[in-house]
């Protein structure tokens, strides 16, 4: 494994333990990256990339993940720069650039000229916790999807995705990879909906969890039901769920435009950590 000059090289296996005790200083921020080694011990083959780590005097001292997303974990700026000038020796092959925004904004700085044009780029984007009971009544009507529900909930997640990203999951005949993953949060009973009349009118997902705290995402609500408090009952309910079965911490990212969210969030009695910013290609 090749160390460049700026002490960065693609982590093993053998790296496990100091890789999670790197991310384990923040477990809450760093859960996708912590849920990541505990799912692949590091091994490429398992994670479809490669992790990078810095190493300073011998010590790993922050990582970036590069799969699907590149993900810097407990990244300064000086170990940002480091982990851009290797991303430059290779071809673009990440959707998007994602983590707290001091490291994706120094990444980005780095990469724009050769990485080209991204489609979008959000930043400071509210990363949100909550640790205890919700704050207001949860929705007994929202339960753990099943396989039977298939056919109402892919769609719901269709349209929250291209709503929230701007392009259709299914864009590039890549439906039956969306439905799989679609349901597999379902088979493993990380996904949540409220059903009327055969319809979905309040969804939200569990994209990754340790022990210590789980990360939601594809929280939608259909236009025509926005504005009755489906959404804040809803995550009330998700809350509750996740607490008591899968992590005691809950946080999510939401677009610091969305105001709507922000407020819905705010009532459930999500408070506001730190800022990510995303990279979008």
């Amino acid at each position: 494994m090749q160390t460049t000059r700026q002490g960065v090289r693609a982590l093993g296996t053998s790296d496990l333990d100091a890789f999670v005790a790197l991310a384990q200083q923040d477990p809450v921020v760093n859960v996708f990256a912590l849920y990541r080694a505990r799912t692949t011990s590091l091994e490429p083959r398992w994670l479809g990339g490669e992790v990078w780590g810095r190493f300073v005097d011998g010590e790993l001292v922050a990582a970036c993940h590069v799969g699907a997303n590149l993900v810097p974990i407990q990244a300064t700026a000086e170990d940002a720069r480091a982990f851009a000038e290797r991303a430059m020796t290779r071809s673009r092959s990440v959707s998007t650039i994602v983590g707290p925004h001091d490291a994706v904004q120094v990444l980005w700085n780095s990469l724009s000229q050769s990485w080209g044009k991204p489609r979008e780029v959000r930043w400071l984007q509210p990363h949100l916790v909550i640790d205890g009971p919700p704050l207001v009544q949860p929705d007994h009507l929202v339960r753990r999807t099943t396989r039977q529900d298939m056919a109402a909930l892919y769609p719901a997640c269709v349209a929250m995705y291209t709503e929230e990203v701007g392009v259709s999951p299914e864009l590039g005949g890549n439906s039956d990879l969306y439905r799989a993953r679609v349901t597999q949060l379902t088979s493993r009973g990380w996904s949540f909906a409220r059903f009327e009349g055969g319809r979905v009118i309040f969804k939200a997902e569990v994209a990754c969890a340790t022990s210590h705290a789980a990360q939601i995402q594809g929280v939608w609500v259909p236009p025509d039901r926005r504005g009755e408090g489906l959404a804040i009952a809803g995550m009330a309910a998700v809350v509750d769920y996740v607490r008591a079965e899968i992590a005691p911490h809950v946080s999510l990212y939401v677009n610091e435009w969305n105001q709507p969210a922000r407020k819905a969030y705010k009532a459930v009695g999500f408070r506001e950590t730190t800022r990510f910013s995303t990279v979008m290609f």
